[in-house]
C-alpha cells in the first residue's frame, strides 16, 4: 500500500521520472494500455535509448504503477489500480495550481505515536512533508484545509488513524507576523528555489512558435516533469504568509502558458506514434 504514496521519489529529468510523466499524461487517454514499441518510441523523442527506457519501465512495474500485459499478441503495459489512484491524485495537484485565500480554513494535525512505532512515525513525517505540510512543533503539523483528504489518506495507508487528531480552523493568531511564522514552519527558501529552477529551465519555451509536434511533445513532457513535484511540496500559502517577491505565482503562470501552447500538439504526436505499436 505504501506504493500509493511513493509516486514522487524519481528525480525530475531522470528517465524513470520522464516515463512516469508520459504514463501520467497519456496512458489513460490511450485506454489504460500502451504497447512497448509505442512507449519506447515516445521516449526516443526525448533522446533516451530503448535499453535505458526498459530499465525505467521495470522500476515503474516494481512500484506497482504498470503491469506487463500483451494485447492481440503485442507486448505492452497496463495501468494498475494503484497507478490509477496515484495519477488521479497527481492530476488534482499538477493541473490545478491552488492557493489559499485570506478566508480559507487551515487543517492542523496532532499525533502521538509510541516509540515502538518509530518507523511508521518517520514515514508519516516524510509523507506529510511531501504533500506540503508545515511543522509547527513535534507531532503538530499545519496544512491548507484543501489538503485534509490527503492527510487522512496518508494516515489510512500507514494505519495511524487512531493515533491522530485533525482540527479545522479559519483563525490563526500569531505572536509575531504571519510571514515569520510561515518561514519557521516551512522551508520557504527551498520552495522558492524550486520555483526559480522551473522558471530558468522553461522560460524560453513557453510559446509554441514554429515547433513541430515532436518538438512540442518533448517540450511539454520535460516541462511537466520539471513542474509536477512543485505543487506537492508547495502547499499554496496565502499572500500574508509569503515574501513579497515570491516566485510561485510567476512559475504557475508559466506552467499554464506552456500547457496552452504545447499540450494539443504533444497529444497529436502521441497519437501519431501509436502506429509504431
Amino acid at each position: 500500500m505504501l506504493s500509493e504514496l511513493d509516486d514522487l521519489d524519481a528525480r525530475p529529468g531522470s528517465t524513470t521520472s520522464l516515463v512516469r510523466t508520459i504514463v501520467g499524461l497519456y496512458l489513460r487517454e490511450l485506454g489504460g494500455w500502451i504497447s512497448s514499441a509505442h512507449l519506447i518510441a515516445l521516449m526516443d523523442a526525448l533522446g533516451t535509448t530503448p535499453q535505458v527506457t526498459r530499465t525505467a519501465i521495470s522500476r515503474l512495474k516494481k512500484k506497482g504503477i504498470l503491469d506487463q500485459q500483451a494485447r492481440n499478441e503485442i507486448s505492452g503495459f497496463e495501468l494498475t489500480a494503484t497507478g490509477e489512484r496515484i495519477l488521479t491524485r497527481g492530476d488534482r495537484r499538477i493541473f490545478e495550481p491552488r492557493a489559499m485565500g485570506t478566508t480559507d480554513s487551515w487543517c492542523l494535525l496532532s499525533y502521538s505515536i509510541p516509540e515502538a512505532e518509530r518507523e511508521r512515525r518517520h514515514q508519516l513525517r516524510k509523507y506529510l512533508q511531501g504533500i506540503g505540510g508545515g511543522l509547527m512543533a513535534p507531532g503538530l503539523w499545519i496544512f491548507p484545509n484543501y489538503l485534509r483528504d490527503e492527510v487522512w489518506e496518508i494516515l489510512r495507508v500507514l494505519g495511524l488513524e487512531d493515533h491522530a487528531t485533525v482540527i479545522v480552523s479559519n483563525l490563526l493568531e500569531f505572536t509575531g507576523t504571519a510571514r515569520a511564522s510561515a518561514a519557521a514552519w516551512w522551508d520557504l527558501d527551498a520552495l522558492a528555489a524550486l520555483h526559480h529552477g522551473f522558471l530558468e529551465q522553461n522560460q524560453a519555451v513557453a510559446g509554441a512558435g514554429n515547433a513541430s509536434c515532436a518538438e512540442s511533445f518533448a517540450t511539454y513532457v520535460r516541462a511537466i516533469d520539471s513542474w509536477r513535484t512543485i505543487p506537492y511540496v508547495d502547499p499554496g500559502l496565502p499572500e500574508s504568509c509569503l515574501p513579497g517577491d515570491w516566485p510561485g505565482h510567476q512559475s504557475a503562470e508559466l506552467f499554464l502558458r506552456i500547457q496552452a501552447s504545447h499540450a494539443a500538439a504533444a497529444r497529436a504526436y502521441v497519437a501519431s506514434r501509436a502506429a509504431v505499436g
